[in-house]
């Protein structure tokens, strides 16, 4: 599972750890689980 997350993060230019932090915030985001001052503070 980690081969394939680092592989998708240096395909988008990230650290694995950017990678996660990012499929766990998009989670978050999709299931309306986020406060919407952090959904702001956090807007691409």
């Amino acid at each position: 599972m980690m081969d394939a997350v680092e592989k998708w993060a240096a395909d988008d230019f990230r650290s694995a750890n950017g990678q996660l932090e990012w499929i766990i915030y998009s989670a978050l985001k999709d299931a309306k689980r986020l406060k919407m001052s952090l959904e702001e503070e956090n807007l691409e």
